[in-house]
């Protein structure tokens, strides 16, 4: 299997990027094509003790600014590493894209270079979120700020073909995100989209509420990308002050950290649970082929588990299943 890395995309590129590549290479036992400034990712690969084994460079010029407009990907930065490892990902030359680089221009490109799967109305961003009870998807957490029902019905198609063939859930739990458990609640889009959810072939347990989302009362959280991105920050925000709040009781005398002693396996797997770099990034579901986007400070450990998620979604053929999915929707319309 080949994966198209882009090596100039995130806070800490190219150094944590070609890292994170030799990493996958040395565990997955993947190729690897690097998109980027040739002599750049050369120089850095030797100053840092990088091998390059098993890696192909595809020199691209221009590194994409992280504040440009989301379309000047297709102008302005066409010739930037996340817009050649798309245009590589859609001529075929690699198996999954991954990169760390601009979410606007990424949710862009992927959209128009690699292009969306058929009857998909809008790519959607789905990050794996962990919970008491294991782990839901969060979809769409902020491709789209504005979503009609319909979008909302397909994002659970979407999220349940993942849950099931990445996280080998059975028959996942759809909910809906909402102001209240009830099915009149929420504005006119929620309202309908319940009800469109309600009849689908999806296994629709109705809305949930954000407080509720932590203890896992679902597999797959349905909503508009305005909505997700406040409930991702949200739970990344609190995720880090808890863990911080613990680390500062058991710190606080010598008593408390002889306590912290026997609590350290614990602490060490909570710790573990809650981190982002476990997960790798977040899969842009939709589009024809995969694509992962790696969280934006991705360290060498992050973007190799992105990789490996990259890796997972080909051989499951997610893909294949979404369009399963839909043709099964088409056929009770």
């Amino acid at each position: 299997m080949k994966i198209i890395a882009d090596a100039f995309g995130g806070d800490n590129a190219p150094v944590e990027i070609l890292k994170g590549c030799a990493m996958a290479v040395a565990e997955y036992g993947v190729e690897i094509i690097l998109t980027g400034e040739e002599e750049t990712i050369r120089r850095v690969a030797a100053e840092n003790s990088v091998s390059l084994e098993r890696m192909e460079i595809v020199h691209a010029p221009q590194v994409m600014d992280m504040n440009a407009e989301p379309t000047e990907i297709l102008k302005k930065y066409k010739d930037s590493s996340m817009a050649v490892g798309l245009k590589l990902l859609s001529e075929g030359r690699g198996d999954a894209f991954v990169s760390a680089g601009s979410t606007g221009a990424f949710v862009v490109g992927a959209s128009l270079i690699v292009k969306r799967i058929k009857g998909i109305k809008r790519a959607a961003l789905a990050p794996v979120i962990p919970t008491v009870e294991g782990r839901y998807m969060l979809i769409d957490c902020g491709a789209n700020a504005e979503c009609r029902p319909e979008m909302l019905v397909q994002f659970g198609v979407m999220g349940s073909a993942y849950m099931n063939k990445i996280m080998d859930v059975q028959n996942p739990r759809v909910a809906l995100i909402n102001n209240g458990a009830e099915e009149h609640k929420g504005t006119p889009l929620q309202q309908e989209a319940y009800r469109q959810l309600t009849s689908s072939p999806l296994h629709f347990v109705g809305n949930i509420e954000a407080r509720h989302l932590p203890q896992g009362g679902c597999d797959v959280a349905v909503c508009d990308g305005f909505t997700g991105n406040i409930v991702l920050k949200l739970t990344e925000g609190l995720s880090k002050a808890l863990i911080g709040q613990i680390k500062g009781i058991l710190m606080k005398n010598t008593a408390t950290k002889l306590a912290a002693l026997t609590l350290k396996g614990g602490l060490a797997d909570f710790k573990k649970k809650m981190d982002y770099k476990e997960y790798g990034g977040a899969a842009l579901l939709g589009i024809s082929k995969p694509t992962i986007k790696a969280h934006g400070s991705s360290d060498a450990k992050a973007f190799k588990n992105a990789i490996g998620q990259a890796i997972r979604f080909t051989k499951q053929d997610v893909i294949g299943s979404i369009e399963e999915y839909l043709a099964e929707m088409k056929a009770k319309e």
